[in-house]
């Protein structure tokens, strides 16, 4: 284990889709799919789904520093899902797929802030990514955690996840994990 591990959460959708895709990239070391940004204590992926908990699909990435700065995390995040879409992300409807940073201290916050500034400039609609910080995350349930791995022939990952892996792979070919 290294000492410079440093740890990033997002939600941008669907998490198998933000999971596979970040987990592309040299420096990651682990991407865990769960649940953050809400009020129910140790919600359940149904309860999620309902939308009644005020959770968002989030990933939680464990990261080397040495290897990846989080900027570029940032990057590859707003490079996968549309920041511009209020509560949905394609066919997924709901606050539980909110653009949303959930920063671990005050740093990576105004180093979210500042990007999504920057990225504001860039679209012709409002960017409505939430920057907050994380309070709790709660690991989804096991079946959830390397979703697209396991799952890759599922249609859904093959409509979603798969393009956003393809993205960063193109994107950020020289960051991508060999």
């Amino acid at each position: 284990m290294t000492e410079h591990l440093e740890t990033a959460t997002f939600g941008g959708g669907c998490f198998w889709c933000v999971e596979a895709a970040l987990e592309e990239l040299s420096g990651v070391e682990s991407v865990t799919s769960g649940y953050a940004g809400g009020h129910t204590e140790n919600p359940t992926y149904r309860e999620v789904c309902s939308g009644e908990t005020g959770h968002a699909e989030v990933v939680q990435v464990e990261y080397d520093s040495e290897v990846i700065a989080y900027d570029d995390l940032l990057e590859a995040f707003f490079t996968i899902h549309d920041p511009t879409q209020l509560n949905r992300q394609g066919p997924d409807v709901g606050s539980q797929y909110r653009s949303i940073v959930l920063a671990h201290d005050e740093e990576q916050r105004e180093r979210a802030a500042a990007y999504v500034e920057a990225l504001d400039e860039e679209y012709d609609d409002e960017v409505v990514t939430e920057i907050e910080p994380l309070e709790t995350f709660h690991r989804a349930e096991e079946k959830h955690q390397d979703y697209f791995a396991k799952n890759p022939d599922d249609a859904y990952c093959t409509f979603h996840a798969q393009p956003k892996v393809e993205k960063v792979r193109e994107k950020f070919e020289a960051k991508v994990a060999e």
